[in-house]
């Protein structure tokens, strides 16, 4: 009688031997499969569930025609590395949630720390000037700058000449065109750089105050800024004192 190798087989494998022959003659095959189903009440195989085909295969192989030493070997080393990688596993998990749980701690104390945010509002608020910085990776021609107010209209604009690649600097004094001044509130600045003859939109980052910090389900950190805007902390390129 054929030993069953572990090493080449599986619980569709052991269904198939133990339903292959008449339910009279004991194989190591059915052995195996009927200690697995009792075991666990699943065909799934896990940690345990090897140890008690290898052990059930131990029991009933033929006297007559043992396992082989080197198959023997061989499932155990396969035993090892399957307790291995179960281990690392748990590690691994267990190392996320303590990366998170510090990455959470940490993050809280940026709260009420200024970051730039990508796109953030411009909040004017008591007259005090508004800084952001406008990205220009590749320098620019000229740059405009678009200011809306909170219903989408357009209330000031102001041109800059050629610059250098980098982040440009500038503050909004709370003005309109006309040079009046603005009540306080949420604005939002539109730039546009001209480029090797082209305009291309760049990206605005405004200054705003870190208010809380929450952590989404996938270990995201979430920081709530002034505005009423919610960004990823890994969208935050700067943070000022």
């Amino acid at each position: 009688m054929a030993n069953l190798d572990l090493l080449q087989s599986s619980a569709l494998t052991n269904t198939a031997w133990a339903t292959a022959v008449p339910s009279t003659i004991k194989t190591t095959a059915g052995a195996a499969q009927a200690a697995l189903t009792s075991t666990t009440g699943q065909s799934s195989m896990g940690q345990s569930d090897f140890l008690t085909l290898f052990t059930t295969q131990l029991k009933n192989q033929d006297p007559t025609d043992p396992v082989k030493n080197e198959a023997f070997v061989a499932q155990l080393a396969q035993f090892s590395q399957l307790e291995a990688t179960t281990n690392m596993a748990k590690s691994m998990a267990n190392f996320t949630t303590t990366m998170s749980n510090t990455q959470l701690t940490t993050s809280a104390g940026l709260i009420g720390a200024k970051v730039s945010v990508p796109d953030g509002p411009a909040i004017l608020s008591n007259a005090q000037p508004v800084q952001a910085t406008i990205a220009l990776p590749n320098g620019a021609d000229g740059v405009k700058l678009q200011v809306y107010d909170a219903k989408g209209v357009l209330v000031s604009t102001q041109m800059a000449g050629a610059q250098t690649a980098g982040d440009m600097p500038f503050a909004w004094g709370g003005k309109d065109d006309a040079g009046n001044a603005l009540p306080d509130g949420n604005y939002r600045f539109v730039a546009t750089a001209v480029s090797q003859g082209k305009n291309i939109t760049a990206t605005v980052s405004t200054m705003a105050t870190v208010l809380g910090v929450s952590q989404q389900a996938d270990k995201t950190m979430l920081l709530q800024v002034t505005g009423g805007k919610t960004i990823k902390l890994s969208d935050v390129t700067k943070v000022y004192g």
